[in-house]
């Protein structure tokens, strides 16, 4: 009996095994996603470089998340540097630890696991990028990916995704989640209001492209960013699925909320066109359903389906409005990462302190989970900001972030990587 039930738990630990590192690979293809998502979306003469921006970031981050940022972000116990707030780098340095496991072997889970969080970090860096299209060096932005990670996302991520579940619950983390209760189940918090954030302050750090104004650049390519848009909704179901680490009911609801969300985000994103602008567009379509998945991300393991389509409908109406607001506040968000990722990520979050199962204001009756949702939203974005605007001014003071005005007029992807998206001249 001991021994069946030693096999069962250790076919259970590969299944679960499996399935992280399929989900890590789902994950880690929406950075490509992305690329092409915000590749369509700018001028022609910027695109290799708005898809490079995507690129150095896998570069960046993944190379520093295997030195360090796995310790800073997830730690237990006394390898905390500062208490629920940030892990000692060098606890697991290069992974070693993950190598020499009990078994004597690699431990499969965490060495899973790792590579699962890792593109996490990826993805976020590379949202921000849509925040500065047209008008970035590429040497610039991948010092800033170095530094952001490290003192933003790496801290970031241990308050929210770090924690360990003992038979008591919650025993240790970060203390969005361990201390406040917060469910923020794939990332929220620490991916799109993070991002959307940091693309607030870096937008507002290098300034308007030149003539800056609603209409002023049309999509150069929008089968691209409907490829962009299919890459990452394909991979977002291993986003939020995967973060069960199991193959379970939890991951299975996940997974229809990441297909309910965004299809009625895309619907809501869509009717709003329509009423404004007289014309449903592909590329409100692929906004709509990338606003769905944003907000569906920290509530898909707490919301019925039902309630994930009306999230969804609220999400794609609010951010179709909310990406006009760069025009009447005046900063140049490129490629509407604050009205996507931050406003999407807000709406997700706030929407799980109402309607989410067992703790909501619907079920409960209070406004406990309601408040604690809204400081853990707005700690992340105010700490985001304030980092991400300091890093962005030093670079931009030292360095030089913004290329030259007659540079980009003259297009990035030439002065800055001596490329052409379409080389249509050659023979």
């Amino acid at each position: 009996m001991l021994l069946h039930t030693a096999a069962e738990a250790a076919t259970t630990v590969s299944v679960n095994t499996l399935w992280l590192l399929v989900a890590a690979a789902l994950v880690l293809l929406m950075t490509p996603g992305v690329a092409f998502f915000y590749g369509g979306m700018v001028r022609a003469k910027s695109v290799v470089s708005m898809m490079m921006m995507s690129f150095g970031a896998i570069a960046v981050v993944g190379v520093l998340w295997v030195l360090y940022g796995y310790s800073m972000s997830f730690t237990s116990g006394d390898d905390w540097l500062i208490p629920h707030v940030l892990g000692n780098p060098f606890t697991n340095a290069g992974l070693i630890p993950l190598l020499t496991a009990d078994n004597g072997g690699p431990d499969m889970n965490m060495l899973a696991f790792a590579g699962f969080q890792a593109t996490f970090a990826i993805i976020t860096v590379a949202l921000i990028s849509g925040a500065i299209a047209d008008r970035a060096k590429f040497g610039a932005w991948m010092v800033f990916s170095a530094i952001w990670v490290t003192v933003v996302y790496f801290p970031v991520a241990s308050w929210v995704f770090n924690f360990t579940l003992g038979d008591k619950g919650l025993t240790d983390g970060g203390w969005i989640v361990f201390g406040l209760g917060v469910n923020d189940f794939a990332g929220g918090t620490a991916v799109h209001i993070n991002a959307g954030a940091a693309g607030l302050a870096l937008a507002l750090v290098l300034g308007k492209r030149i003539g800056f104004q609603k209409g002023m650049a049309k999509p150069h390519n929008v089968p691209l960013t409907l490829l962009g848009a299919a890459l990452l909704w394909f991979g977002w179901f291993g986003f939020n699925a995967g973060s069960e680490a199991a193959v379970d009911g939890i991951a299975a609801l996940a997974w229809i909320n990441t297909l309910a969300a965004p299809a009625a985000a895309t619907i809501g994103w869509l009717v709003i066109e329509k009423l404004r602008d007289g014309k449903p567009t592909s590329i409100g379509a692929a906004s709509g359903a990338v606003a769905g998945l944003v907000a569906i991300t920290p509530a898909c393991n707490i919301l019925t389906p039902f309630w994930a389509i009306v999230l969804g409908l609220i999400a794609g109406a609010v951010c179709a409005l909310a990406v006009d607001l760069k025009f009447k506040l005046g900063f140049d968000d490129s490629l509407d990462v604050v009205g996507i990722h931050l406003v999407g990520g807000i709406i997700g979050t706030l929407y799980i302190g109402i309607f989410g199962t067992g703790i909501g204001l619907i079920d409960t009756g209070s406004f406990k989970q309601l408040g604690a949702q809204a400081l853990g939203a707005f700690a992340v974005l105010i700490y985001s900001f304030v980092l991400t605007f300091v890093i962005g001014w030093i670079i931009q003071k030292t360095m030089g972030f913004r290329i030259k005005n007659e540079d980009e007029l003259a297009g990035v992807d030439t002065t800055v990587h001596g490329e052409e998206g379409y080389a249509l001249d050659t023979v």
